[in-house]
């Protein structure tokens, strides 16, 4: 096997003689020829979150008081910040990553052929015992949800994220398969989780690609609002661009613009008192009128500072005491697009978003690529989990791939294979997606009065013990339609609101409320909305 430094293992395209030639956008991104880029859903809790207000300039209260009847919605809706981690081109999530069990959850131990089809040899198995402690070296639940100890997921999420962060995390994992190496899996939530409420005041979506999800898999169709098309963002420059306050703040520091446009706003409104457009909708062309002045001067407060947005600005995200370096963030793409994506999720300024990461089509490129590329992913997902502990708030990050792939048994002894089975081929028969949550206040508590009871509701659905999944242990294992449905309950579970998820999707297919609760990882860790 050619000999490639760690550098080519984590950029490199990943070339398959048993694939058909790229030709579209999906085929170069899962194959890691082109970037995943990055998307993000509309704003929907500014202003709740961290203070996020401190650098603003402050708006005087006779303004304040005309934000409300000019539409101007600084705290949105107040949902928790969702992200979700597309990684295209078929991923390993089962077994050595997220451990997936039989019916009594995740620690209901696979056969050794099922682990061994899942990427591990025989004495790295989650069931192996230490003779010493009597406890398996290869489970780590340190998060909550329980991983492999040598996951690769869970190295980078522990690089990023410290043990409070850990502390206060927890996660569920749902066994489901999805077609490979296609983009046409409707895996991509973002339009149920707006319509569950993540809305705000910046903008409805923003995506990384020109398509209806702004990511690299589909949305389900049924919810598919093209009203809120996804606008491309892929780095920090583009977050930075969302908002252009003119050339007052500049040419004046940032109070003086406010106090200019406040100013302006007041004179204006004197004189429309004063004047009859002589049409027979008069009142409301000067409320248009009065209420643009306003929003002028709701931008240079909120936005007039330009570290409010750029995730290159922010100490806690670059720097010294940054989650990423600054070499990092100069040298990584990927660390550029999860901070933009971060910056405005847990800030407030976006509700949700996705981030896409391509070259997951690992297989036939010995264990080592598959390695790097999922550490560096995990390092994504536990920047956005310190991201959201230091600025206190809460935060839902989703992760699912295009399929899976399947192992051989032959050993990967270079330093990054790490002695694990080399992947095969695809396979979706393995596939998985899990979830993870955080939350300031501490854990999110799993369902059930029993520890047995709290196991089967942090796997919704298990694998048989071939390590493949069992179709029917829910109704999300064998339909990603109905797996973006059951994510989707779960957000809304957070908030205690996952009754009304029959009358928001009322063709959904996760039958009845008995059936739902069964889907239902935690109890909730808001009442409606952040802060009430």
């Amino acid at each position: 096997m050619k000999k490639l430094t760690k550098e080519q293992l984590l950029n490199a395209p990943l070339l398959h003689n048993c694939h058909k030639k790229p030709v579209t956008r999906r085929d170069f991104i899962g194959q890691g020829m082109m970037a995943g880029t990055a998307s993000i859903m509309a704003p929907s809790i500014l202003g709740l979150f961290g203070n996020p207000r401190k650098a603003h300039a402050a708006l005087s209260p006779d303004i304040e008081a005309l934000k409300n009847a000019c539409g101007i919605a600084v705290q949105g809706a107040g949902k928790i910040p969702f992200i979700c981690f597309d990684l295209a081109g078929g991923a390993n999530f089962a077994g050595s990553n997220v451990l997936i069990g039989g019916r009594g959850g995740q620690l209901d131990f696979l056969s050794s052929a099922g682990y061994a089809r899942q990427g591990l040899p025989g004495d790295m198995v989650p069931s192996v015992v230490n003779p010493q402690t009597g406890l398996s070296d290869f489970i780590n639940s340190d998060y909550g949800l329980s991983f492999h100890s040598d996951s690769a997921f869970l190295r980078g999420i522990m690089d990023k994220s410290t043990a409070t962060t850990a502390a206060n995390t927890n996660g569920a994992v749902i066994p489901a398969r999805s077609d490979n190496d296609s983009g046409n899996n409707p895996h991509n939530p973002m339009y149920g989780i707006n319509r569950a409420g993540a809305d705000g005041s910046l903008l409805t979506l923003i995506g990384s690609r020109n398509s209806d999800s702004g990511g690299n898999s589909m949305a389900p169709a049924n919810m598919i609002d093209l009203s809120i098309r996804p606008t491309k963002v892929d780095r920090p420059s583009d977050v930075t661009g969302l908002v252009d306050v003119g050339d007052l703040v500049g040419l004046l520091s940032q109070d003086e613009a406010v106090s200019v446009m406040e100013s302006i706003y007041r004179i204006s409104d004197n004189k429309m008192d004063r004047v009859n457009t002589n049409i027979s909708t008069d009142a409301v062309i000067k409320d248009l009128v009065r209420c643009g002045y306003v929003k002028s001067a709701d931008l240079a407060d909120r936005f007039g500072n330009p570290a409010t947005l750029d995730p290159s600005l922010d100490p806690e995200i670059v720097g010294p005491n940054g989650i990423f370096s600054r070499a990092e963030f100069d040298s990584d793409g990927e660390f550029r697009k999860t901070a933009s994506v971060m910056k405005m999720v847990i800030n407030g300024f976006a509700g949700a978003g996705t981030v896409t990461m391509g070259g997951f089509d690992y297989h036939g490129q010995g264990r080592s690529t598959g390695e790097v590329r999922d550490f560096r992913a995990g390092r994504c997902m536990g920047a956005c989990l310190e991201y959201a502990a230091r600025v206190g708030v809460p935060l839902m990050i989703y992760a699912f791939s295009d399929g899976s792939v399947s192992a051989n048994g032959t050993i990967d002894d270079s330093v990054e294979g790490r002695g694990k089975f080399m992947w095969q081929s695809d396979n979706s028969n393995t596939a998985g997606s899990f979830f993870m949550v955080y939350n300031p206040n501490g854990r999110a508590n799993l369902i059930g009065g029993t520890p047995e009871q709290q196991a089967i509701s942090q796997q919704i659905g298990y694998m048989r013990p071939d390590g493949s999944v069992e179709t029917a242990s829910s109704p999300a294992a064998n339909n990603p339609n109905l797996l973006a449905e059951t994510v989707i309950l779960n957000y809304m579970a957070l908030h205690g609101e996952q009754n009304n998820f029959a009358s928001l999707f009322p063709n959904h297919g996760l039958g009845n409320s008995v059936l739902m609760d069964s889907l239902t990882a935690f109890e909730p860790i808001v009442n409606g909305t952040i802060g009430s």
